[in-house]
């Protein structure tokens, strides 16, 4: 198959969401050539893109590190004991003040966006490295540069996930291994088709902070994707933003968002 993934392996972590960025990363790399595990916690979602892509899929909740083991384990064995990308895009992204975040809360978003995260590096990265090195491509958010209100929580854990994926660029480079961070804004996806239903103007208050007129999709991730976990890209340890230039600018205040 052609394609400028084609011939390569791939494990795309957070895929059982219906419309979301992992789904949309799974199948652009499969039509690009990649033979693609889809990985996360729900098995039918997981399944049927599996079977629409020609690929495979495995359950894990990265929060727990035997898990995560048991998805290197399986990928190795689906994929010819070989993964050449790793993508995660796991996460989850509540809006609450700072003094209301509850210790589950809190520990959910540590167990997910920072321990989660170093638990597939600890697994997969090893393995690249002994087979000439990889790409790894870690989801990120664009409140990491750009503060949005009630967050922080979740910023704080996005932020960490990023020092990991800078830390591997920097010290696993030598092995071949590329890793960087892809940084969207606020995406159209079911998830938040919810909240645009729910809070009217929530969408068109961020859309014109967005140089380009509006805010991102999962496809337009999946676009930078391709060529961050391809040969042609000689990047590593950056944050691809992918944000329609909201760097630029800002997120719009709660104030600026609910006062419609």
């Amino acid at each position: 198959m052609s394609g400028r993934l084609a011939g390569k392996t791939a494990v795309v972590v957070g895929a059982a969401g219906e419309g979301n960025i992992g789904q949309a990363i799974a199948r652009r790399f499969a039509a690009e050539g990649a033979v693609v595990v889809v990985a996360g916690r729900r098995q039918a979602p997981l399944a049927a893109l599996a079977a629409e892509i020609g690929g495979h899929f495995a359950l894990a909740d990265i929060r727990h590190r035997a898990e995560v083991e048991a998805l290197r384990d399986t990928a190795l064995g689906q994929l010819g004991g070989r993964v050449d990308i790793l993508v995660n895009c796991a996460g989850v992204a509540p809006l609450t003040p700072l003094e209301k975040v509850s210790e589950e809360e809190l520990e959910l978003l540590s167990a997910l966006q920072f321990k989660g995260v170093h638990h597939l590096l600890q697994a997969f990265v090893p393995v690249m490295a002994a087979h000439g090195g990889g790409a790894i491509l870690q989801v990120s958010s664009a409140t990491t540069d750009r503060i949005i209100d009630d967050h922080a929580a979740y910023i704080a854990t996005k932020a960490a996930g990023d020092a990991l994926i800078r830390c591997i660029a920097y010290q696993y480079g030598k092995y071949g291994i590329r890793a960087n961070s892809l940084v969207p804004g606020l995406t159209l996806s079911p998830m938040t088709s919810g909240v645009f239903a729910a809070v009217p103007g929530f969408e068109a208050a961020f859309a014109r902070e967005y140089p380009l007129g509006r805010i991102g999709t999962a496809e337009d991730v999946a676009a930078a994707a391709v060529f961050a976990a391809s040969d042609e890209c000689f990047m590593t340890g950056e944050a691809f933003h992918v944000s329609g230039g909201l760097r630029l600018r800002r997120n719009p205040t709660a104030a600026e968002i609910f006062s419609r």
